[in-house]
């Protein structure tokens, strides 16, 4: 859970960058919103979520 709302927090900050910078509008940035709330109600919710986690895990697992 924590890593979700950690991911949700951070694509925020970016698509609020975005919008203030000029590289995306606002429109654009409603329809990405929109496309990622149904994507994440459909069936491939639990893939996108496992290779998400499996990235998170192999980042984590990087020694510097």
């Amino acid at each position: 859970m924590a890593i979700s709302l950690s991911v949700v927090l951070l694509l925020a900050i970016i698509l609020v960058v975005m919008i203030r910078s000029g590289s995306i509008k606002g429109g654009p940035a409603v329809v990405a919103i929109l496309f990622g709330f149904f994507l994440a109600s459909s069936g491939m919710a639990p893939a996108i979520q496992r290779t998400l986690d499996s990235i998170a895990s192999t980042i984590n697992d990087i020694n510097f």
